[in-house]
Parts: structure tokens; C-alpha cells; sequence
């Protein structure tokens, strides 16, 4: 069964998002670690997570794809902004203990002019200060558009980050595919080509959890803005072919389309009409 779920607001806790993916028939969910736009995060409750894992059992819902705040800078200019990243960052692993055995995902960051030489090494430091042998977490470096000084707009800056961190068993990466389209990699017109390139580049081994969008941009634009599936220009057939690919058909799939839960329902059902 194709395994499928959206971001869920984790304003309410675990169990309440595990209700919700329910409701909409997904059987797996993202949501964010705290404030996106901030470092503020609300206090974890033991029976609220106690709850969860039974009914994530009964349902079963997995794997669990946490995500950090965008605001997140671990290659910053400021030393202080490299700090706040890798402080909250080893603080959210912490607290996806309570919920082991899951994703915790995040975007590389900027390199804000230092060269993208220097933003690999620091995101590499950071993750090798953070990434302690026994941790349940796997972290997963998100694939980028590659707009401004992003890092992590080519398979390449991946790699390189990868092959420093020490705790290889506990690093990975999760591809957006409007995040790759908006980056020049054409999933639409050639995805066999674009799966064998990751292999090659980083290995399919590597790649944990796919980010499922449409874009509003053409191809190579490197601007990053998300369309609900079927609405932009990569096209619901190229997503259909994406969640069916036999390289990939067995990851979770993580839709972050500009939808409420109905329309998430909606795509959740498109995605498994095309699986069957």
C-alpha cells in the first residue's frame, strides 16, 4: 500500500495529528518541531505521546516526518545564527526520542556569500556535533530549488555533505520533487534519468522520504513555490509516475501543497487511485 500523508498542524499534539491523518485516510504525516517562523516549542506530554504510539500501532501510521523552522540557518555568516540552529536542532532530536524510529528533516540552509565550499563544511560540523551514536532519529538534508545561495540545489553539495558526517546510519535525504523541478532536474520528461543521476550522484540507498508537490514555476526556475498536484507544471501523470517509480514507490510520501484537509484528502486518494 502506498504509504502517504501531508503536514498536519501539531498545535494539538501527537494524537490529535494521528486522528487527523486517520480521518483522511493517510498513514503516515509531517509536522513541524515548533514554530516555523521561530525557536519556541511547546512542552511534550507523555500520555499524549503514550496515546499516539497506540493508536499509530492500530492504524499503523509510520513513519513520523518531523520538520525543523525554515528561519534554521546552520551554514549563517553569524556565528550566533549557526548556534540557534545547531542548538534547537540537537534540542529537537531530543524530543523526537519520545517518538522513535522516525524522520526529522531539515532545509541546508544559505551560505549568505561565503562560498558554498564553506556553507558544506559548516552544515557537515554541525550535524557531526548534533548526530550521537544511538540517537532513534534519522536526519534527512532536504533537497533545495537552489535559489539565492541555497545549499543543496544539486545532488552534488548533498554528497558532500553526506560523505563528511560521521554517523553515517543516522543521515539521509529527502527529495521535494517541486523542490528538484525548480532546480533543473526534469521529473516530468525524464524521471528515469533523474533517479539513476541521485544513484549515481548519492545513492537510492540514501533517500528516505519524498516531499510530494506540484510547482508553479517551470523548470529550472529556482524560485520554490508549491502547487496543489495537478494544478502546476510538473502535472499530476509526472507525480502519478513519481509515487509509482519501483525505485521509489515503497518511500513515504509527504504532500506540502497549498491545501486544508479536504483537499489533502482529495490528493491523498488521487495518489492511491494511481498506485493501485
Amino acid at each position: 500500500m502506498l504509504r502517504i500523508g501531508c503536514h498536519l498542524s501539531s498545535a494539538k499534539g501527537f494524537h490529535a495529528m494521528g486522528k487527523t491523518a486517520v480521518s483522511i485516510q493517510a498513514n503516515t504525516f509531517q509536522f513541524f518541531t515548533r514554530n516555523p517562523r521561530g525557536t519556541r516549542a511547546k512542552e511534550i506530554k507523555e500520555e499524549d505521546v503514550k496515546a499516539f504510539l497506540k493508536l499509530a500501532e492500530k492504524e499503523d501510521i509510520t513513519p513520523v516526518l518531523a520538520h525543523a523552522p525554515y528561519i534554521l540557518n546552520a551554514c549563517s555568516k553569524d556565528e550566533a545564527l549557526r548556534k540557534v540552529a545547531r542548538e534547537t536542532m540537537e534540542d529537537d532530536l531530543k524530543r523526537m526520542e519520545y517518538i522513535p524510529g522516525n524522520f526529522y528533516n531539515f532545509h541546508p540552509g544559505c551560505h549568505v556569500g561565503q562560498g558554498v565550499e564553506t556553507g558544506i563544511s559548516q552544515i557537515a560540523a554541525m550535524l557531526n556535533e548534533i548526530l550521537k551514536p544511538g540517537q532513534h532519529t534519522t536526519m534527512l538534508l532536504e533537497t533545495m530549488a537552489g535559489k539565492g545561495s541555497e545549499i543543496g540545489g544539486r545532488f552534488e553539495e548533498l554528497r558532500e555533505i553526506l560523505d563528511r558526517v560521521k554517523e553515517k546510519d543516522r543521515a539521509g535525504v529527502c527529495l521535494d520533487t517541486c523542490h528538484v523541478w525548480d532546480g533543473g532536474y526534469d521529473i516530468a520528461g525524464g524521471l528515469d534519468k533523474v533517479v539513476w543521476e541521485f544513484d549515481q550522484v548519492i545513492g537510492l540507498d540514501r533517500l528516505k522520504a519524498i516531499h510530494l508537490n506540484d510547482s508553479m514555476n517551470p523548470l529550472g526556475s529556482r524560485k520554490d513555490r508549491h502547487a496543489r498536484i495537478g494544478e502546476g507544471r510538473i502535472g499530476y501523470e509526472a507525480l502519478a509516475r513519481v509515487v509509482t517509480h519501483p525505485a521509489l514507490r515503497k518511500l513515504p510520501f509527504y504532500l506540502e501543497t497549498p491545501n486544508e484537509l479536504e483537499g489533502y484528502a482529495k490528493e491523498i486518494a488521487m495518489m492511491r487511485e494511481a498506485a493501485v
